[in-house]
């Protein structure tokens, strides 16, 4: 890992001790998509600094159904993962590389110790926590007061968004599982988005119209 590369990935923090610091003490891995990261109930030892790749954040009930939350990509940490490490309680959420991806973990100690050695730190610290709040707020609101429909093709848009791609590679089952619900309701909403010709449907792909966003929108 390098000073440049460190820079770039985190444009927020410029304080060129702290930057060293990271590069000194932090530990660096390349994590292939799929890998678990953390499943609910382990204790977390250590904060993640996403410096390449996606990291899914999900919410799991005891049947083991999963919700999703949000992403973690470049540049961004999680918030509920601070919470756990300042608390020392186990995790509540399951995270698991979407993409490939390169994180560094910084040790629990270490960052509690630069909240109070580095202005930067306590400040990305505490805007990480205002931004995943409001992703909480919009995962809770989606669930609480907005259809299915709806859900899935704000779920699509956010896919794209954060694959920069309009080719979905995932299987009904895996989207279900995100939405809290069943195959069957999504593979019935997917058809009704195919009929309209938003989207086409492959094995295992969704090919998603380059205006899926603006024609969701009218």
């Amino acid at each position: 890992m390098t000073l440049e590369k460190l820079k770039q990935s985190l444009p927020e923090l410029t304080d060129p001790k702290l930057l060293q610091a990271i590069l000194d003490k932090g530990q660096v891995m390349h994590l292939p998509s799929g890998k678990t990261l953390m499943e609910p109930g382990q204790f977390i030892k250590a904060v993640p600094l996403v410096i390449d790749g996606s990291i899914k954040i999900m919410r799991m009930d005891e049947d083991g159904k999963e919700l999703f939350l949000y992403y973690l990509e470049e540049g961004e940490t999680c918030a509920l993962s601070l919470t756990c490490c300042s608390a020392a309680k186990p995790s509540e959420i399951k995270a698991v590389v979407e993409e490939d991806a390169t994180i560094i973990f910084i040790p629990v100690q270490i960052h509690e110790q630069w909240v109070d050695e580095f202005k930067q730190w306590k400040d990305f610290v505490s805007s990480t926590y205002q931004q995943r709040f409001r992703e909480m707020l919009i995962a809770l609101d989606a669930v609480a007061f907005k259809r299915m429909d709806e859900r899935l093709m704000r779920y699509i848009v956010t896919k794209m968004k954060q694959l920069k791609a309009n080719e979905l590679h995932t299987t009904h089952q895996e989207i279900a599982n995100e939405l809290g619900t069943s195959r069957e309701v999504i593979s019935r909403l997917l058809k009704q988005l195919e009929k309209k010709k938003w989207i086409e449907l492959g094995r295992n792909v969704i090919y998603i119209r380059d205006d899926f966003e603006e024609l969701i929108s009218k």
